[in-house]
């Protein structure tokens, strides 16, 4: 893809996700929900306002930041109605190593809500902008955009309940291996011997389905994800991606 390039070595610090088998504190597993009648086909938060620009972490392999604040700006909207782009530098900088998380070496998206819970909250992304390495904490109430009370966590690799947690809970945090989808530039990307490996952080805005050529030339309809990327917007559709689901 034209307007993307990067090298191994630079590739791995445009991801930045430490994976652990353990739970964080203050996460509970995802609870059951009451649905009444057949959820949407399409979904796209985009669309109904709860989804901030495309950002760009940069040489920072800050993706759980991004992805944890994808999250709360979503969640932020649908409790308020007002959009407000949160602090990915505050989560940078305060959910350190004592939450298991490691600046631009890594780390863990429930890792860092554990860190918004016990603060009472993060800053807004103007009163505290992304600098691209980790810096001294310098959190202030005073300029406090969106709090939170608890975070849950969905059963790994359960696609039916991860969309119910999109469609109605809104925009959520999600993990996948990024590796085939560095030069990726439109679609629905499908990769038949997918890794379970993961080591990216990005926002899981929605699903869909669409029409997918597959290597052998045939076009099928496959359903997808939608997701925001912490790339910048002259990677992918726009700083999004859109990935093969139920496969």
């Amino acid at each position: 893809y034209s307007g993307f390039h990067a090298f191994p070595e630079e590739f791995e610090k445009l991801n930045g996700l430490r994976p652990e088998r353990t739970k964080p504190s203050g996460s509970t597993n995802f609870p059951e929900l009451q649905v009444y009648g057949p959820l949407p086909d399409m979904v796209d938060w985009r669309q109904r306002g709860a989804v901030t620009r495309v950002k760009d972490q940069g040489d920072c392999g800050s993706c759980w930041a991004f992805s944890t604040i994808g999250a709360m700006e979503g969640q932020q909207f649908l409790r308020s109605g007002s959009l407000t782009e949160l602090s990915e530098q505050n989560i940078l900088d305060c959910s350190d190593e004592k939450y298991g998380n490691y600046g631009c070496d890594g780390g863990l998206m429930m890792n860092a809500f554990a860190y918004v819970i016990d603060n009472n909250g993060v800053d807004t992304e103007k009163s505290y902008p992304y600098l691209g390495y980790q810096g001294v904490c310098r959190y202030s109430n005073l300029t406090r955009g969106s709090s939170a009370f608890g975070s849950r966590l969905l059963p790994y690799g359960d696609e039916d309940m991860m969309k119910l947690a999109v469609a109605v809970v809104g925009p959520i945090s999600v993990a996948f291996n990024a590796n085939p989808i560095i030069f990726y530039n439109g679609g629905v990307f499908y990769e038949e011997d997918c890794s379970d490996w993961i080591n990216h952080g990005v926002t899981a805005v929605g699903y869909g389905t669409d029409k997918v050529k597959l290597k052998n030339g045939t076009t099928v309809m496959m359903d997808y994800w939608l997701l925001k990327n912490s790339w910048g917007s002259d990677w992918g559709e726009n700083g999004y991606l859109r990935i093969a689901r139920n496969q």
